[in-house]
């Protein structure tokens, strides 16, 4: 008893001398009458180490942040804001006044915010090396502190009690609250806690402590280590391990936008250096903590994980993905919590026109809305229930599954995966028939202008080795993926890949029965694993009389085995047995971009806008995220596949060439495909990722256009797609790139932003183009995207 009250003691004087020890770190104070002005580079007060700021911070194309950031690492990482929810303009200022009030105001003098201080006795303000910011008095005393108002972070050293709470950003630019917090309850207990969005109180909770009535405090110590503490000090629970000296590594663990609370580190001797290129890499995420699966968060009042109408996929990192069902779209690309919207009009309820025969259902397995049913039949056939939903001009979707049959209506809420596949519940989405919007064709009404280039000249006549990369294709549906179906096969250590034989594979395929597609190095079959699941994959095999085969099949097997993006088609193992060299790809069950953009069904703009978005991330991992820089070199529609749920894969790095850490450019022979070969290849000029952007501005002309990049069945004006775009960009008739697409025309300042994103990608002078990580965020708005030139302007000057 007398060892347990000398505890209690010791722990109470610890926490009643903590805001004296914090604030007498060293620190360089700021006095009464100090101040800093919103401008168009960063204003702040720095720690006396420099490790942090505090200050303003402009947020995309918006307004200025006041906020606390991370000085040294080149992202700048945000861990704490004053308001998120209204950005301020520049002009706006903070001030230290001289009666010792603390005040943000506006360019007008009106006052946006200020903190609730303890006392009216401000002396002066201090940003520390801790991260803290304080406002103290003169004897040192904390009037106010930025630790005891923690907004989605918290740093090591710093304590939540009782009542406090992280909030989850809205989304990854938007600092406003969003629909996820992590709370140390009253009663105790540590819990994940959705919102009541707009409102801030909590919803309901998918992880709890269970430490009720015990649970005191929150720590996170130097050692990187979070945990729960009882009014003693003893640890009732370990949030997290140590994840290393806070002397050697940057920390914080946040509540993040999407429900999942990590802790990040960034060693301290790396900063400012591109192999990490300003990155956190996650130190720790535990399973008892986040769900084991986000996705299947279901709420009584609510969307659930993702916004209404869309469903929830757990990506490999275990993050959450907000998708749209077949027939929907999101309301807002930018915004996905906003839910997804109908493509087509809903069926009419006229009994006297009631649409039947004018609506089908889409099958997708494993996906489920669960909670909300209006109606629920057993003892019926999946026939019986298909009918039984057309029949209703109220369903959307049925859901089937052993003889049961749900019925739901729109706003569809809880879109998950269905927590128990092996019942083989279905759910059946009801669309209109021909619903997918058609693209236009250019007119013949643009301007008349007789041109060549050398880049298209020499492209052409490479036709004749056009590389026939129809990979991975066509019609079969594509399973989901089970963590134990290559379990039977070795794994190789580091690189996450499975080792097959020879034999294995050509059971596999059928003895190499149905071709997929074939190229200069390889020839691609369809596959199927012999395991309870029989998983799809797409096998290519090397070509043996390829003199390179061996250095071709090396770096597919040293680069792409340690890749891992969702925007990337993952390989899966290999074959290295004698002469026979092959790879193990997954299998994308809805084929290229080529077939869907230029077939008969097309995707819709926004479709497109997300497959257009995620090239240009997937080629930015590859770029300056893998630890081996990689270069495609054959950027094209027909490498561009579309799993299940049309998210962009890239496919085939057998072209790609890897760059040593310490390389910047290399030369090679030329490789690529018609019209989409950056003209460097063609010059004695250094190749470089820059070959890759100007693929890329090509292919983003023709997803914005829905048309080839070369026509010759067009009138001469308009057979060069890139030349016949910037025609339309100069003279301000972009409408023609879109004409009879409605969602597009409606969308016209994205059409023009992207426009412009390609013309700066298809520069003739590499240096001209900019990096994918830049098309990236001015693609997301991060960065403005200014007027660009010609892009012919450096090849007309040679």
């Amino acid at each position: 008893m007398a060892l347990a009250l000398s505890y209690l003691l010791s722990f109470l004087l610890l926490v009643l001398l903590l805001p004296y020890s914090t604030i007498a770190q060293t620190s360089k104070n700021q006095s009464l009458g100090s101040s800093l002005t919103a401008q168009n580079k960063d204003t702040y007060w720095a720690s006396p180490s420099g490790d942090f700021a505090f200050g303003f911070q402009q947020i995309r194309k918006g307004g200025y942040l006041l906020a606390i950031w991370f000085n040294k690492i080149s992202e700048k990482t945000i861990v704490w804001s004053a308001n998120g929810d209204n950005l301020v303009p520049i002009g706006s200022k903070v001030e230290l006044t001289k009666d010792g009030q603390f005040v943000l105001s506006d360019p007008t003098g009106k006052e946006i915010w200020k903190p609730g201080l303890v006392g009216t006795e401000v002396a002066y303000a201090a940003m520390l090396d801790s991260g803290n910011f304080v406002l103290a008095s003169q004897d040192s005393r904390s009037s106010w502190q930025s630790f005891d108002n923690p907004t989605d972070t918290i740093l090591p050293t710093q304590t939540m009690k009782k009542g406090s709470k992280l909030v989850a950003h809205y989304s990854e630019g938007n600092f406003s609250n969003g629909r996820f917090q992590f709370r140390l309850q009253m009663g105790g207990n540590l819990s994940l806690e959705t919102i009541a969005f707009p409102l801030d109180s909590p919803n309901s909770d998918y992880w709890l402590s269970g430490t009720e009535g015990n649970g005191f405090q929150v720590v996170f110590n130097q050692s990187g280590s979070i945990y729960l503490t009882d009014i003693n000090g003893s640890i009732l629970q370990n949030i997290t391990s140590s994840a290393g000296s806070t002397q050697d590594f940057y920390q914080r663990a946040v509540m993040e936008y999407d429900g999942v609370f990590i802790q990040y580190v960034y060693p301290k001797n790396s900063t400012n250096t591109s192999n990490i290129a300003g990155r956190w890499p996650m130190a720790w995420s535990s399973s008892t903590l986040m769900p084991p699966n986000v996705c299947l968060l279901a709420e009584d009042m609510g969307s659930g994980a993702c916004g209404f109408n869309s469903y929830c996929k757990l990506r490999d990192n275990r993050r959450p993905e907000c998708l749209c069902p077949r027939g929907y779209s999101f309301i807002d690309p930018d915004d996905v919590m906003k839910g997804c919207k109908q493509d087509f009009q809903p069926q009419s309820c006229d009994e006297a026109n009631p649409e039947t025969d004018q609506f089908e259902l889409i099958e997708m397995p494993n996906v489920n809305w669960p909670k909300f049913d209006y109606a629920h039949f057993q003892g019926q056939t999946e026939d019986w229930c298909r009918k039984a939903c057309l029949d209703d001009c109220f369903c959307s979707v049925v859901i089937f599954g052993s003889g049961h049959c749900w019925k739901k209506k729109n706003p569809l809420s809880n879109g998950m995966p269905e927590q128990n596949p092996s019942i083989g519940t279905k759910a059946l989405i009801k669309i209109r028939k021909n619903s997918t919007l058609q693209c236009s064709r250019p007119g013949a009404d643009s301007k008349n202008k007789v041109r060549s280039t050398l880049i298209i000249i020499v492209s052409v006549l490479l036709s004749s080795s056009v590389f026939l990369n129809l990979l991975f294709l066509f019609g079969f549906r594509f399973k989901f993926w089970k963590p134990n179906v290559l379990q039977l096969y070795p794994v190789i250590p580091g690189m996450n890949l499975r080792s097959f034989t020879y034999e294995e594979l050509r059971e596999a395929t059928s003895g190499f029965k149905e071709e997929l597609g074939s190229g200069a190095f390889a020839t691609v079959y369809k596959g199927v694993l012999q395991s309870e699941d029989r998983y799809l994959v797409a096998v290519k095999r090397l070509n043996n009389r390829v003199r390179e085969g061996d250095l071709e099949f090396n770096a597919e097997v040293s680069a792409i085995g340690r890749t891992n993006h969702r925007n990337l088609v993952q390989l899966l193992g290999f074959c290295n047995e004698g002469q026979h060299r092959l790879l193990v790809y997954e299998f994308m069950s809805n084929g290229s971009l080529a077939s869907f953009l230029f077939g008969d069904s097309l995707p819709n703009w926004y479709q497109r806008i997300q497959i257009a978005l995620g090239t240009a991330r997937g080629l930015s991992y590859l770029h300056e995220e893998c630890s081996s820089q990689i270069i495609h070199c054959d950027i094209k529609p027909q490498n561009i596949l579309l799993d299940d749920s049309f998210t962009a894969r890239i496919s085939d790095f057998g072209l790609a060439k890897l760059l040593k850490l310490d390389q910047t450019r290399t030369t090679t022979g030329i490789r690529g495909t018609k019209g989409y070969v950056a003209p460097e290849w063609f010059r004695s000029m250094p190749v470089t990722i820059k070959v890759d952007v100007y693929s890329f501005g090509i292919l983003l002309l023709e997803l914005i256009c829905c048309r080839k990049n070369f026509d010759a069945k067009e009138q001469e004006d308009l057979m060069i797609l890139a030349d016949w775009a910037y025609d339309c960009f100069k003279d301000m008739k972009l409408e023609l790139l879109v004409a009879n697409d409605e969602e597009a025309i409606h969308d016209m300042k994205r059409v023009e932003k992207y426009v412009m994103i390609a013309i700066w990608c298809i520069q003739e002078d590499p240096s001209l183009r900019p990096t994918m990580k830049k098309v990236v965020q001015m693609m997301e708005g991060a960065v403005e995207v200014s007027v660009p030139p010609g892009p012919s302007s450096f090849i007309s000057s040679i």
